[in-house]
């Protein structure tokens, strides 16, 4: 059985050497346990995409930052921009991602390599926290989806296209998303649909298919359902996702937790369930 097993890493915040991000959080320690635990999973993947908000401020300090934390990833990594990005640095930081110039406006990509077709979104607004799709990028996701409307595809982008119940962060979420339900909706080889930006692990129904968030390596953002919510983080559990394709199965995403705990343990002794 053909098989392809992705990680998603979302939301890491890298600043410059030595600062934290918010004076609290020590983004560039998260990542850095983040890859750690990616390298010592017992089935590695086969590729790993981060869905945006590499840096804080987008500066060349802080990809310079980001470049060494990843370079014990083995596997081929694609790197998508969130609104704490800058297209441009991003492109002259990573010169040998030759993906990140397929198009020349926006960072949309297509990665053709795998099993499981990877379609990546931009949805930056230079100087704004909430996101966008243009009509463009719309025209031209339609173009590439029906291009192989037999391929299983996972579409990605930093921005949920979904409401998710916490105020504060609806509020700075995508504009156009109905726009990219249509799309999505006319294409059923579309597995899934999965963003970053939230710091949380959410999923919904969206365009016939599924969409979810990754939560963050560092911090997640404070799970508060009111449409007034205040703008907090909080240092829960850090975490990434996995996302297993398997002929014949499709796509099934498990949320890993990044650290060391207790165990593991048998349940079974001598081929009897433990007392």
């Amino acid at each position: 059985m053909r098989r392809f097993l992705l990680a998603q890493v979302s939301d890491l915040h890298i600043k410059a050497e030595g600062k934290l991000s918010y004076r609290v959080v020590d983004t560039a320690a998260a990542l850095s346990r983040c890859v750690e635990h990616l390298m010592g999973l017992a089935q590695l993947p086969d590729a790993v995409l981060f869905t945006g908000d590499l840096t804080d401020f987008g500066r060349p300090e802080e990809y310079a930052q980001l470049a060494r934390l990843i370079a014990p990833l083995t596997m081929p990594v694609y790197l998508m921009p969130g609104n704490h990005d800058d297209r441009e640095a991003m492109r002259k930081a990573f010169a040998s991602h030759a993906y990140l110039r397929q198009r020349e406006e926006t960072i949309d990509f297509v990665i053709d390599d795998w099993p499981l077709r990877i379609v990546a979104l931009d949805t930056v607004v230079p100087m704004k926290s909430g996101g966008a799709l243009r009509a463009h990028q719309l025209e031209w996701l339609q173009g590439v989806l029906s291009a192989a409307p037999s391929r299983p595809t996972l579409v990605a982008l930093h921005h949920a296209p979904f409401s998710t119940g916490i105020g504060h962060m609806d509020d700075i979420g995508l504009e156009n998303s109905a726009g990219l339900e249509a799309v999505v909706r006319g294409h059923p080889q579309v597995a899934l649909v999965t963003c970053g930006h939230l710091h949380r692990m959410i999923q919904t129904r969206f365009g016939g298919t599924f969409a979810s968030t990754c939560p963050s390596p560092a911090h997640q953002v404070v799970l508060d359902l009111d449409d007034r919510a205040a703008s907090r983080f909080t240092l829960e559990p850090p975490g990434f996702q996995l996302h297993l394709w398997r002929e014949g199965a499709g796509v099934v995403s498990h949320t890993a937790t990044i650290g060391t705990f207790d165990g593991p343990y048998p349940f079974y002794e001598g081929g009897t369930l433990i007392d």
